[in-house]
């Protein structure tokens, strides 16, 4: 009766950190287009979400990205209605794990991350990593992990707001969409963040660099952007861009609103 009770209130309080943010605008035209031709497997597609839970995020982590999803290409199959084919698997509160096609986020800002250098055995092991997960679900009785979201600006040091993140059910995977997309780039020993530990060889002057894996649960959206080891792809430059084809309006027939009168 008691788990019952929790997985109720568990999903409302899920309906209520998902519930959309009104007036929304990209800062930029989307051009949607273009993304879907740029992106390849293995990507990882930064969100600028506008759910409830979104603000909370981006003030934890101190960053405009609040979600995280990654590209699988065309491995999944059609659904069966005829809909668009998924090609994009990621972690939402009350759903889990799921695929969802690419044109969700075709009205949103957005960033792609792209691991460089990968080799084709190693893509598909993370794609198939995340392929693998697919289902996975998430807890509506960890009410700890929910009630932190409900404060976007919790009072508390910069220094333990991504620890905020990670503290909850013990299974962040579950909660948090950046952690598992870092589990299946750390399958692979792909760095993302590492710590880097300076070890003296033989002199001052001789030092060896040792890699530590930090834990996928430490992991947020922003990290794939800060790495040194993932490429940001615009998907606009990724083209013939030229700025000298681009059509501009004469300045004198802009319109800018005049201020108002005090009263």
């Amino acid at each position: 009766m008691l788990n019952k009770a929790m997985d109720w209130i568990g999903r409302r309080m899920a309906r209520k950190l998902t519930d959309q943010s009104s007036g929304y605008e990209p800062y930029t035209p989307s051009d949607f287009e273009t993304l879907c031709q740029v992106l390849e497997p293995g990507d990882v597609l930064l969100v600028e979400g506008n759910e409830r839970i979104s603000g909370a995020i981006k003030y934890l982590t101190q960053s405009t990205w609040s979600h995280a999803a990654f590209f699988v290409g065309d491995i999944l199959p059609h659904p069966e209605d005829g809909s668009e084919r998924p090609r994009l698997i990621e972690v939402n509160l009350g759903e889990g794990c799921v695929a969802v096609p690419l044109s969700k986020y075709a009205t949103y800002n957005t960033r792609i991350c792209r691991a460089v250098r990968l080799t084709d055995e190693d893509r598909a092991k993370i794609v198939g990593f995340m392929v693998d997960k697919l289902g996975l679900q998430y807890d509506m009785r960890n009410i700890i992990d929910l009630l932190r979201y409900f404060f976007p600006t919790p009072p508390v040091p910069v220094r333990w707001r991504r620890r905020m993140l990670a503290f909850g059910s013990g299974d962040p995977t579950r909660a948090i969409c950046s952690s598992l997309i870092a589990q299946s780039f750390q399958s692979i020993r792909y760095p993302i963040l590492p710590k880097i530990h300076l070890e003296p060889r033989q002199s001052a002057y001789i030092r060896r660099e040792i890699y530590h894996i930090r834990h996928h649960s430490l992991f947020t959206p922003r990290d794939f952007d800060l790495s040194p080891y993932f490429r940001v792809v615009k998907p606009t430059l990724e083209g013939d861009f030229d700025y000298r084809s681009l059509t501009w309006g004469d300045d004198d027939t802009m319109e800018i609103d005049p201020p108002e009168k005090a009263s």
